[in-house]
């Protein structure tokens, strides 16, 4: 991704918490920002495209399932100035999907898997610990 701020804004993005008996499907990155990092399946929304139908599609192409109505969850804010990233990212809840999940990009991912949500890999990226955050706030 590089300086993605050159000649622009805050880039737009957008993650799912697929969440099913306190397990949470998570995605090891490859790639910067945040390589070799535990993350929320996801990506970047591209122009004139929903943020739903943003993450419908991130998640079909990572990890070849299909979502089922999924939530509006939160918001996430990612800044490294230094490297020149500002990302805002729409996060969706999901409970249910059709498929099963299989890497779909393994230049992009090394792994993918379920966890407890008590016992996360590390490391985790900045929107995983967000969201995770917000979840535990929101269940007190």
């Amino acid at each position: 991704m590089g300086n993605s701020l050159t000649g622009q804004g805050p880039r737009v993005g957008c993650g799912a918490a697929i969440i099913i008996d306190r397990r949470i499907l998570l995605i090891r990155r490859l790639k910067h920002p945040e390589a070799q990092a535990w993350g929320l399946p996801g990506g970047k929304v591209d122009v004139f495209e929903s943020l739903q139908a943003a993450i419908m599609r991130e998640v079909s192409e990572e990890l070849g399932i299909t979502l089922h109505a999924p939530r509006f969850l939160c918001n996430v804010e990612y800044l490294d100035p230094p490297a020149g990233e500002h990302w805002i990212s729409a996060i969706y809840q999901a409970q249910d999907y059709a498929g099963e999940p299989k890497l779909m990009e393994p230049d992009k991912h090394g792994g993918f898997g379920w966890f407890d949500l008590d016992e996360l890999p590390k490391p985790l990226t900045w929107a995983t610990i967000c969201t995770l955050d917000f979840i535990r706030a929101k269940t007190i």
